[in-house]
C-alpha cells in the first residue's frame, strides 16, 4: 500500500533516499497520513479517513506545491472509484489548473471523460486495461491491489466490466480484507444474479454481504 500511494501521489518529490539528506518532516507526515487515509477508506472507516487525509493535505500545503495537492486529491478520488463511489472529484477540480498533464488525463479517465491523447498519459496498467476488449486479462498480472480495483471501477463506469472482471475485483478486495470495495463489488454480483433470475447465487452473495456488514450494524 505504501509503495502504491507514494508512487501515485507524490512521485519523486516524496521519495526518501537513505544515503541523502534527512527526509523533511512534511514528507513523512504526508506519506503516513495518505497511507492511513487510504487504508481507513478501504476498510470502511470514513471518519478516520477524513482526519488522516486532512493531516496529509496540511503537510503538503506547507510546501505551496499546488501540483502535489492536486495529486493528493486525485488519489483520494481514485480510491472512490475503486469502491464504486462515482462522484465529481471536487477537490482535484479546484486545483486542476495547477495539475500536471498526466494527472489531468488521469482525472478524466476516472470520470470517464477521456480526450484524444489522454490514454498515452495514463499509468501503464490503466493504459493496458483501457485498450483491452476485456480488461480482466490486462489486470490479472498487476501486483498492486489498489490499481486493480481502480481500473476495475473505471471499467465498470464505462460499461466494460465482464463477470470475470467483477470476480477479480471481489477476489482482490477479499484477499486484502478491504470491506468497502468488497461490499460494493459483491452488490454488483448480486444485482447481476437477481437480473438473471439466479436466486441461489443471489442468496449466497447476500450471506457474504451479511458476513462483511451484518444487517443493522
Amino acid at each position: 500500500m505504501s509503495r502504491a500511494v507514494v508512487s501515485l501521489l507524490l512521485a519523486l518529490a516524496l521519495a526518501a533516499c537513505s544515503s541523502g539528506p534527512p527526509t523533511p518532516a512534511w514528507q513523512m507526515s504526508a506519506r503516513s497520513g495518505l497511507d492511513a487515509a487510504a487504508l481507513a477508506w478501504l476498510e470502511g472507516r470514513t471518519a478516520t479517513e477524513a482526519v488522516e487525509f486532512t493531516r496529509a493535505r496540511a503537510a503538503i500545503a506547507r510546501t505551496g506545491r499546488l501540483d502535489l495537492l492536486a495529486r493528493a486529491e486525485l488519489h483520494r478520488c481514485a480510491l472512490r472509484t475503486a469502491t464504486l463511489v462515482f462522484e465529481p472529484c471536487a477537490g482535484f477540480e479546484a486545483l486542476a489548473a495547477d495539475a500536471t498533464p498526466e494527472d489531468a488525463a488521469y482525472a478524466r479517465y476516472l470520470a470517464n471523460r477521456l480526450r484524444p491523447g489522454d490514454a498515452e498519459r495514463l499509468p501503464a496498467a490503466h493504459r493496458a486495461a483501457l485498450a483491452a476488449a476485456d480488461p480482466v486479462g490486462a489486470l490479472r498480472g498487476v501486483p498492486d491491489p489498489v490499481t486493480q480495483l481502480v481500473a476495475a471501477g473505471a471499467a465498470l463506469q464505462r460499461g466494460q466490466a465482464s463477470p470475470a472482471l467483477v470476480q477479480l475485483a471481489v477476489d482482490t478486495a477479499s484477499a486484502q480484507g478491504w470491506a468497502r470495495p468488497l461490499l460494493a463489488w459483491l452488490l454488483v454480483q448480486q444485482r447481476a444474479a437477481q437480473a438473471a433470475g439466479d436466486t441461489a447465487s443471489a442468496e449466497r452473495l447476500q450471506r457474504r454481504i451479511d458476513a462483511v456488514a451484518p444487517r443493522g450494524r
